[in-house]
């Protein structure tokens, strides 16, 4: 009796269920599935304004999360498939799981070069050279755009305005042109290295298959000329606006801590293996990034065992060196990792992933793809990164998996890595420097140059469309 009586109750509240597919339900247009877009629209506008409410990005998606995937559960249990779902989340986890590890790995060399000092090293070399404002825009914008492709845009964007701000501080408009600079050339850096940003990264490992051949590592550099496009229109005309006056200079003496050189080598090491697995033994990068992550470890116990005690002694002062007042500690290089970044990542995944399987991605792919077509979808993937984190608006793609030319994976890589520049909340380079450069680099003062970017943006397309036109035969 009280199973009938859940039948009917089930059948009085699901009344547009239909089938996707084998023990698949389309949820699309039951209360279940709207339910689910509306977790996930509070979810996300809690995540744009954090700079206003100083709530951690994370938060509010993991919960969304949490609470979609029990709905979607939910109905499906009470249709007698419970081990659908379950299969689904797992899949989305195994996902979630190889990007999470590859990242981490990441993160943990750069914060072990952080803790050796390396960035804090370049910083005072450039404050030291005594450049003058227009010498110093173009420099921090070459440097952001040949680091972020091994180093995240993040890190690449807050060590380029370490500088700016310890040079021209004074100069608020310096500080904003140098800095907009910075955000377009690390996102444009970023997007022709599968190491440059997530979403490279995501595109990458998902090991996509095309008619014209594979998206493997080496493809992606195909984008080096439309990326630099990308930074170098807007700098050029911003350039125009700098002061073309020189700041008083700076004395600042630092040197890299004992191993720093070593662990860049190591760095480049652990690429070569990710690579080189991949390409060569068909087995996922992160099984290299990790083997990588034991070269550091290694490498830690020896740093730990041969450690100078004193803060400094002759033979590393002559090799331009500190020493070891601290222990090297690898784990506390793992500790600093970006885990909020991770953790919304996953929260990202997950949603995205609970919204595919209601069926609202396939809604999504058969409008913008088949109505609109490949390269007008995949331009505005990149107009709504700017506004919306591109990871989201990555995985959604790649969930979808639309049946595209290796040129036009190319094109949606590119749009997607440099489309958050076009306003400061596009990007985490973005937002970072915001707080960085509080009262100097603001939401507005970016606004003003959004058509100069833009010009960029459009002219990088354009660039890839004519020079890769190859790529885009079917």
């Amino acid at each position: 009796m009280p199973g009938f009586i859940a039948t009917s109750l089930l059948t009085l509240f699901l009344p547009s269920i239909a089938w996707a597919g084998e023990n698949q339900l389309d949820l699309t247009t039951h209360w279940v599935g709207y339910a689910a877009l509306a977790i996930f629209l509070v979810a996300y506008l809690l995540v744009m304004a954090e700079e206003f409410t100083h709530l951690r990005k994370s938060k509010p998606v993991i919960i969304a999360a949490g609470l979609i995937w029990a709905l979607i559960a939910w109905v499906y249990q009470n249709h007698g498939f419970p081990h659908e779902v379950e299969h689904a989340i797992r899949h989305n986890l195994l996902e979630y799981a190889e990007l999470m590890l590859f990242l981490l790995v990441a993160m943990t060399y750069i914060n072990a070069m952080d803790e050796r000092l390396v960035f804090e090293h370049l910083r005072i070399w450039l404050v030291r050279k005594g450049l003058g404002f227009r010498a110093l825009f173009w420099i921090t914008g070459l440097l952001a755009f040949f680091i972020s492709p091994v180093a995240d845009n993040l890190t690449t964007a807050l060590l380029m305005c370490a500088v700016v701000l310890a040079v021209g501080g004074d100069n608020s408009r310096f500080v904003l042109l140098a800095s907009i600079n910075i955000v377009i050339a690390a996102n444009a850096g970023g997007a022709f290295s599968p190491f440059g940003d997530i979403t490279t990264l995501m595109v990458w490992q998902k090991d996509i298959q095309t008619p014209q051949g594979a998206v493997d590592f080496w493809t992606f550099f195909k984008l080096f000329i439309p990326s630099l496009v990308n930074w170098l229109i807007p700098a050029a005309i911003m350039v125009l606006a700098v002061p073309a006056e020189k700041p008083d200079p700076v004395a600042e003496n630092g040197a890299m801590r004992r191993g720093a050189k070593r662990i860049m080598g190591l760095f480049l090491l652990t690429i070569t293996t990710a690579v080189s697995f991949h390409n060569f033994l068909h087995i996922p990068p992160v099984i290299g990034m990790l083997t990588g992550l034991g070269y550091l470890q290694f490498f830690g116990y020896y740093l730990k065992k041969t450690r100078v005690k004193t803060e400094t002694s002759e033979l590393a002062e002559e090799a331009g060196q500190i020493g070891d007042p601290i222990a090297f500690d690898i784990f506390s290089s793992v500790a600093r990792a970006e885990w909020d970044t991770l953790l919304f990542f996953y929260g990202v995944v997950m949603c995205v992933g609970g919204l595919g399987f209601i069926g609202y991605l396939a809604i999504a792919s058969e409008v913008m793809y088949l109505q609109w077509g490949a390269t007008y979808a995949n331009v505005a993937v990149g107009v709504l990164s700017a506004i919306v984190d591109n990871i989201p608006v990555m995985f959604a793609v790649l969930t979808m998996t639309p049946d595209m030319s290796l040129g036009q994976w190319l094109l949606v890589t590119l749009t997607a890595g440099v489309g958050g520049s076009m306003l400061s909340i596009g990007s985490a380079a973005g937002v970072a420097l915001m707080g960085q450069a509080r009262g100097k680099y603001t939401f507005f003062g970016h606004l003003k140059w959004t058509p100069v970017i833009a010009l960029g943006y459009v002219a990088s397309i354009q660039t890839h469309l004519w020079l890769n036109s190859a790529l885009f035969s079917g």
